[in-house]
């Protein structure tokens, strides 16, 4: 019997796994008990027999990130914490990743609407991202209150100077359009065709047998650790712990817990 969540629903046929992000209220925003469940279950679908995986977002969002409202169960932004508490914490995001990245089958990313910051490191480590060409796309949040956890993975498959630009530039934003032309996303579609095109392609991947599948990820997979890719999620780790700690990122915490993020992010581009 697959597990009940309360913000993701899970629905398997087919030999296809659909996991809907299911927090439309906060686009999706991934919360500690989000990041929670998904853990579980992906840890339940490794003993299914299940040939694709696919994860969306319900409502008008993909997902806004890691949620960072002062009013978030997410307390990891918006509030004081140990360094080395705070690395762990982040890095226990990257074992959940890893999690994505290593499962035996392929998992496709369906991106509508908005996909911010935390969001991205999801569909980097996710085998395929199928995105609406309007889709909303941000490596970093609109308040720089870190860095460095996120955009290092965008460099793995857009290339430094283009991380360098979602990094510098705090919640730069590109199309679905352009993210395809980057690398960071495989195909882009009309947002009305999304989700049949990538019920069509999850078929049409599900028609190969687990086996197959399973060692043809792992030969790719093999490449891009090679180059680092599971080292340099663990770095960014590090760096955001670090960046955590000096006063202008501290200063912008507080202006978040104080007034607000919408506040927060208006005080931000006012003052600067």
């Amino acid at each position: 019997m697959s597990p009940k969540f309360e913000t993701l629903i899970l629905d398997e046929n087919e030999n296809i796994a659909w996991i809907t992000l299911n927090r439309p209220s906060r686009l999706n925003a991934l919360s500690d008990m989000m990041l929670s469940e998904l853990s579980v279950v992906f840890d339940y679908l490794a003993s299914t027999e299940n040939r694709v995986i696919v994860i969306s977002g319900a409502g008008r969002a993909f997902s806004a990130g890691y949620d960072i409202a002062p009013d978030s169960e997410e307390v990891g932004y918006a509030h004081t914490r140990h360094p080395v508490e705070d690395r762990n914490r982040q890095l226990s995001n990257i074992d959940l990743f890893m999690k994505i990245w290593r499962h035996p089958v392929p998992v496709i990313t369906a991106v509508h609407g908005y996909c911010m910051a935390g969001a991205t490191q999801l569909c980097v480590f996710s085998d395929i991202t199928i995105v609406a060409e309007d889709a909303v796309i941000a490596a970093s949040p609109a308040i720089p209150i870190g860095g460095g956890f996120i955009s290092p993975l965008w460099a793995t498959v857009t290339g430094p100077k283009r991380a360098k630009l979602m990094s510098f530039d705090a919640g730069h934003r590109i199309d679905g359009m352009t993210a395809v032309s980057w690398g960071w996303a495989t195909q882009a579609v009309p947002a009305d065709d999304l989700i049949s095109h990538v019920k069509s392609l999850a078929k049409s991947i599900a028609r190969t047998p687990l086996s197959i599948l399973t060692l043809k990820k792992e030969a790719i997979n093999r490449v891009a650790e090679l180059q680092g890719l599971v080292s340099i999620a663990r770095i960014g780790a590090e760096t955001d712990a670090l960046l955590h700690l000096t006063p202008e990122v501290q200063a912008l915490q507080e202006s978040i817990k104080t007034h607000g993020l919408k506040a927060a992010i208006a005080k931000f581009n006012e003052s600067n």
